[in-house]
């Protein structure tokens, strides 16, 4: 398990979220206000996504530049680390309880989309994690090219370079509503943020309650 490529994978997302930790404990210290924002997108990010960590980001006035880089950074441990972590459980290598009921989810929903990305290939994965209305997230991504059997790191950059140009996609348009409901309140675009988060978690927990009904 170690020695395979994704368990090589989950070694390099475990270094870089023990380097992210390191980061936030020195922003601690030096800057703490700045250390509670980095905190609470970290925390946005896992809990809710891309959008609520970026609309955290931006109506705290971190740079548009640096809420790009936090949220690609964030993106890629979550990749890193929970993709190969599902596959170790989908093959009955690893068995963790809690995380076995997310990955169980992980895997029925690439179940459900990978024969529409299995027409176009690559082009279809890329497409599939770039799009925002598909609502699944790169984990799901990575599936849907684990399932379809693409080599790993062909599988890995597609999805990755998708997740990018979509968090680029979402930075300037939360960054241009940003500009323009801030003279109603600093907050409008984390009101906007969640409500969008809200939104797609309830179309992704009627996708999985819809699954459970069908079977």
């Amino acid at each position: 398990m170690v020695g395979s490529p994704e368990g090589h994978v989950l070694t390099i997302g475990i270094a870089m979220t023990l380097l992210y930790i390191l980061w936030l404990a020195f922003q601690l210290f030096i800057n703490p206000d700045d250390f509670q924002i980095l905190l609470g997108m970290a925390a946005s990010e896992v809990v809710f996504g891309r959008i609520a960590c970026m609309g955290i980001g931006y109506s705290m006035d971190i740079s548009h530049a640096r809420v790009i880089l936090i949220s690609i950074v964030l993106e890629t441990i979550l990749v890193l680390v929970f993709y190969p972590l599902f596959v170790f459980i989908w093959l009955q290598l690893l068995e963790i309880k809690w995380l076995k009921r997310v990955s169980d989810h992980t895997y029925k929903a690439a179940e459900r989309h990978k024969d529409k990305v299995r027409k176009y290939g690559i082009i279809g994965l890329f497409m599939f994690v770039w799009l925002p209305f598909w609502m699944t997230g790169p984990v799901v991504g990575c599936m849907i090219g684990y399932l379809l059997g693409m080599r790993i790191w062909v599988n890995l950059i597609t999805v990755l370079t998708g997740t990018y140009v979509a968090i680029l996609g979402w930075a300037y348009l939360l960054h241009n509503l940003h500009q323009h409901t801030l003279s109603y309140s600093s907050y409008a675009i984390v009101i906007i943020a969640a409500l969008a988060a809200a939104v797609m978690l309830t179309w992704t927990l009627h996708q999985r309650f819809g699954w459970k009904h069908k079977r």
